[in-house]
């Protein structure tokens, strides 16, 4: 069992949390609880404001965009960590509007009232893609591709221009309970179909959403990640044919694998942008998206966090699916 070192003060277990509701979010807040931290979220809806008080938080109501409500979000908090924001939206603006003005907000207001740390949950999607064989690291110069990695980046930069001191952490694909994006996948393969987009040889780093909820406290609560950006990985590098036959292996089917030639992908995904911007609707799948889904690799070294933090990704890809189909299963997803 890991030992986090909080910092030192009178408000060293008192947590905030942005986007405690949502997917991460919701397993980082009950692994701040376990931990026998207090938490206080944000809540901008009476769905995620039930959710959030059945896990135990003392809740805010109001967004990024509600100055009263993040003063008295942070107010007393020794740590604020910041999940909120856009995975999808109908315009860049729309996401900018969000993931970097909204956090702009957040800055703001932790720096008005003293907040001790803030940990900003950014994208790999900033650090942009690599080539087989070669995990990026911290150094890496950012090469966002889309208007949502975009977005992130200028959420980065809010952060460190709000002279607060702060940790950014850059997780990859992130798949575990509660998660509805791996479930589109988990839902083709449970009927024998595993979709293969351009390459099956892409390399991917992954992480499950109970480590990287430990990784994001063991982060915040050492002295030594304060002013510095990580990525938060497993350290297994998987390629595209092997999480599909991960996932049917979880699943317990046999996949027949329908290989989807890069334009075909580009086609696809630039109609369904299309489509969704012509009906008013956010959507994660548009034409903007194409470049990352085709990139020849999206992996990552966890080594700096690993030696400033002492985490280390705990959950094997085979297990942690497992236990994300059985999950799926009880909540009637799958």
């Amino acid at each position: 069992m890991e030992i986090h070192h909080a910092p030192s003060g009178s408000r060293v277990r008192e947590a905030a949390v942005t986007g405690g509701s949502g997917f991460l979010g919701s397993h980082l807040v009950h692994a701040l609880r376990r931990e026998g931290w207090t938490v206080t979220a944000l809540a901008r809806s009476a769905p995620a404001r039930r959710a959030l008080e059945a896990a135990g938080c003392h809740v805010v109501d109001g967004d990024l965009h509600d100055g009263v409500a993040l003063s008295t979000l942070v107010t007393g908090a020794g740590l604020v960590f910041h999940l909120g924001g856009l995975v999808a939206a109908r315009s860049e603006a729309e996401f900018r509007r969000v993931n970097a003005d909204g956090t702009a907000a957040l800055t703001r207001a932790a720096a008005a009232t003293g907040v001790p740390r803030l940990i900003y949950v950014s994208s790999l999607a900033v650090t942009g893609p690599t080539v087989p064989g070669r995990p990026l690291d911290e150094h890496t110069v950012p090469r966002p591709l889309t208007a949502y990695a975009r977005s992130k980046l200028g959420g980065e930069e809010a952060v460190r221009r709000s002279g607060i001191p702060f940790t950014i952490v850059r997780p990859p694909i992130v798949y575990g309970p509660r998660d509805r994006q791996l479930l589109r996948a988990m839902r083709l393969a449970n009927h024998g179909i595993l979709p293969v987009l351009g390459d099956d040889a892409q390399e991917l780093s992954l992480v499950y959403a109970a480590d990287l909820a430990d990784a994001l406290i063991a982060a915040a609560t050492s002295a030594a990640c304060e002013g510095r950006t990580y990525h938060a990985v497993h350290p297994t590098v998987v390629t595209q044919r092997r999480l599909g036959d991960a996932i049917a292996d979880a699943v317990g089917r046999r996949g027949r694998r329908v290989r989807l030639p890069a334009p075909i992908v580009r086609l696809g995904l630039g109609l369904n942008g299309r489509v969704a911007w012509i009906l008013g609707r956010s959507t994660l799948l548009t034409g903007d998206k194409a470049a990352e889904l085709l990139a020849p690799a999206w992996t990552a070294s966890g080594e700096a966090l690993a030696q400033d933090a002492g985490w280390l990704a705990a959950t094997a890809l085979d297990r942690g699916l497992e236990m994300t189909v059985r999950w799926y299963r009880e909540a009637g997803w799958l």
